[in-house]
């Protein structure tokens, strides 16, 4: 919807800047799920599929064991078998056991082909053990699409127990659809596993690390808080596919790979201590969240679409060791390197705790008997170990509904620090529900909008869907003493391989597309404040402004975000009162443009929409034109 507000539309803002308000300094974050390939094939910048050889039907009907691979017999002749007989580790239990004569080689081609740039440096390693025979050497590539080779090194592999092999490759040129090879020479069988290739230059240049531009994209937002790895993969479809956290730590030889809900796989090699490390990369605080031991509600829909199993919950019996499990984790976090977990994170390279202030304990779950004797079998036993920790709860997948009543009677009778909100909702909801939160009882939880986003029409990312964000936004900046924490979902989204859309981000194995919507986060996040001031807007037209000011109290800078839907200008009336001095000059950013534009990134569209910013004259009293459909954010400097 739209309005026929006239091309002389007028407002008057009144800001009372001497009776702050504060509100959370950590409202404006990000939310991580392994969704649309975020982290195998995105965020993880594992360049080699299923280096493991763990692929099954159960990611995806079409996969086993050799998928992403293929079996090259140019100067020889070879075979393949998957054993299970002595692996590296327990957790890991499969291998590829290659039968050669002569040189047979396995091609890998990535995740839809591999990105090798000219002098940039990639680091190989194997795990491999000669079985019988003899067998040569290895060697290794990185190729060309059309064989040409980029470049090439030699690993000598020895009989006996597995070994670990390293090498480093230059690649010689650039090539945008790359593949890996590995070759093998000699006549007998060798056992292969854990077949790994990773660009030195990750993020941060932190080994097993992240993609660095498109964690920089992610860094860019500046974030105040990160919650993974889910969402629905966090309770997992089924018991035996809930995330566990410790089986993501360590060695990557030694985590347990398991199909990933959305139908594809985690290799976990972006696991909990990535993820923490990544928050303290970027200045985000982690929001690990664990399941409330119950599975997805919606377990044993994936491949058929039918809802056969439900929600299931762990047998009670083992609730004292899953309870023990979460409260190793805060351990792992926060102990010092004498503790037993705080010892491990020490030993994977970080003695210093990492501060976790938050714990998130299910995913919109089925408010149920079930779910409720568990969550307070948990919330009670960390509350009672460590009354320092946030629990924040579940109120299910809507802003309304049983499960959101239920979930909210629960928070009350625990006395829960916080509760997780969701919702998806056209854009006209958003302004239809600026006033939601205004009247939420003080007394009661806080409230983390855990998951949120305005589905316009295509589930496409227009300004139409990034304004009504920003207007509900402004509405959380206001009652921000009451909803603490507050993140759009979800955030990455990789090209020709997405199960949900819209997302913040898109990318592909080249270059990443940042949406309006993600500008909007950013310019809220880059503007943030730790007090609202209150603010009067008197303006014709209901539900097409919507106007919040906040202040830094580092900078002293009064921060105002003003929204329009309006088809034409809007002239502002703008009135600081109670301010003791400003500076004569501030700026203003402004993003702005048609209800159904849209970044467009292609070779024939480019057509992108980015924040402006200007200066602008500055006083207690001053004039500002709003443009039709725009977020404006003028920041005014105090003396």
């Amino acid at each position: 919807m739209t309005s026929s507000t006239p091309p002389d539309a007028s407002a008057r803002i009144s800001i009372q800047a001497d009776q702050p308000k504060a509100i959370s300094s950590d409202l404006f974050g990000i939310f991580f799920e392994d969704l649309n390939y975020a982290a195998d094939g995105g965020l993880y910048a594992e360049l080699i599929q299923n280096r493991s050889f763990e692929y099954s039907s159960a990611d995806h009907p079409d996969w086993n064991f050799f998928t992403a691979w293929e079996l090259m017999q140019q100067r020889g002749s070879g075979s393949i078998t998957l054993e299970t007989e002595a692996p590296i580790h327990p957790n890991n239990p499969h291998y590829l056991v290659l039968t050669v004569e002569g040189e047979v080689g396995l091609r890998n081609t990535g995740f839809d082909g591999m990105v090798f740039k000219a002098g940039d440096s990639y680091d190989v390693s194997l795990f491999a053990r000669v079985l019988e025979g003899t067998i040569g050497e290895l060697r290794v590539r990185l190729e060309r699409r059309t064989g040409e080779v980029l470049a090439e090194a030699v690993l000598p592999v020895q009989t006996g127990e597995w070994g670990k092999y390293t090498v480093t490759l230059q690649a010689s040129a650039d090539e945008r659809h790359g593949r890996f090879v590995v070759l093998v020479n000699g006549s007998g069988s060798v056992a292969l596993d854990v077949i790994s290739l990773f660009p030195q230059k990750t993020f941060h240049y932190r080994p097993n690390g992240l993609r660095a531009d498109l964690a920089q994209v992610i860094a860019d937002l500046k974030p105040k808080f990160m919650r993974f790895p889910g969402g629905c993969l966090a309770h997992g479809d089924g018991l035996d596919n809930m995330y566990r956290w410790k089986d993501t730590i360590g060695p990557v030889e030694t985590r347990r790979e398991q199909f990933n809900l959305w139908n594809y796989h985690q290799s976990v090699g972006l696991g909990y201590y990535e993820y923490f490390q990544f928050c303290e990369d970027i200045g985000a605080k982690p929001v690990p969240v664990v399941p409330a031991g119950v599975c997805c509600p919606n377990t044993g829909a994936r491949f058929n679409g039918l809802w056969e199993q439900g929600q299931q919950g762990l047998p009670l019996e083992a609730m004292p060791d899953y309870v023990q499990e979460v409260l190793d984790l805060i351990e792992w976090a926060n102990g010092p390197v004498t503790s037993t977990w705080g010892a491990k994170r020490a030993a994977a390279g970080h003695p210093e705790p990492f501060g976790l202030e938050y714990l998130g304990v299910g995913n919109e779950d089925r408010i149920t008997p079930v779910f409720k004797e568990r969550f307070r079998l948990i919330h009670e036993s960390v509350k009672a170990r460590y009354p320092e920790i946030t629990v924040i709860g579940t109120v299910g997948p809507r802003p309304d509904g049983e499960d959101y009543d239920e979930g909210w009677r629960v928070a009350r009778e625990l006395k829960l620090d916080m509760v997780d909100e969701h919702g998806y909702k056209p854009p006209d909801w958003y302004w239809e529900n600026l006033q939601r939160f205004d009247d939420y009882d003080r007394a009661d939880s806080a409230v983390y909008l855990g998951e949120y986003a305005a589905h316009d029409i295509g589930r496409r990312s227009t300004l139409r869907s990034a304004l009504a964000e920003a207007a509900y936004m402004t509405a959380l900046e206001r009652n921000g003493d009451i909803v603490r924490l507050a993140s759009y979902a979800p955030l990455l989204g990789k090209q020709h391989r997405l199960q949900w859309e819209p997302d913040l981000i898109y990318f592909d194995n080249v270059a990443v597309y940042p949406t309006i919507n993600y500008y909007v986060q950013q310019l809220f996040s880059l503007n943030a404040g730790d007090h609202y001031l209150p603010t009067t807007v008197r303006f014709e037209t209901d539900r097409m402004l919507a106007v919040s000011c906040v202040q830094d109290s580092r900078s002293g800078d009064l921060i105002l975000k003003l929204v329009s839907r309006s088809d034409g200008p809007i002239h502002a009336q703008i009135d600081l009162a109670g301010v003791g001095g400003i500076k004569p000059t501030a700026t203003v950013t402004v993003i702005s443009g048609e209800p159904f534009d849209e970044n467009l990134y292609s070779f024939w569209h480019t057509h992108i929409l980015t924040p402006v910013q200007t200066a602008m004259p500055a006083a207690p009293q001053f004039d500002y034109v709003l443009p039709a459909h725009s977020l404006s954010i003028i920041r005014v400097k105090t003396m």
